[in-house]
């Protein structure tokens, strides 16, 4: 009979939200990246909204808590203020 094939072990890389809101800055707003391209900053849930409809995605389609779309890093979507630590 045969053998069955071995397979080789693919090391996944791990998976990150296509967007990444990062934390407030010091001057205010939140810098907004796509896929490693920054999309600009927003200072407000809209503003995140704005930007990412402009590089095609729905803005229907996008849910603010979809943490496999969006990575909030330093806060969640209601923290636009620089953290006082």
């Amino acid at each position: 009979g045969r053998r069955p094939r071995r397979v080789a072990a693919v090391r996944e890389r791990p998976i990150v939200a296509p967007v990444v809101v990062h934390a407030p800055e010091s001057e205010g707003g939140r810098r907004v990246v796509a896929r490693g391209r920054i999309l600009g900053v927003a200072d407000n849930v809209m503003d995140v909204l704005d930007l990412v409809e402009a590089v095609g995605l729905e803005r229907a389609d996008v849910r603010l808590d979809d943490a496999d779309l969006i990575d909030w890093r330093g806060g969640g979507s209601y923290e636009w203020t620089p953290s006082s630590e």
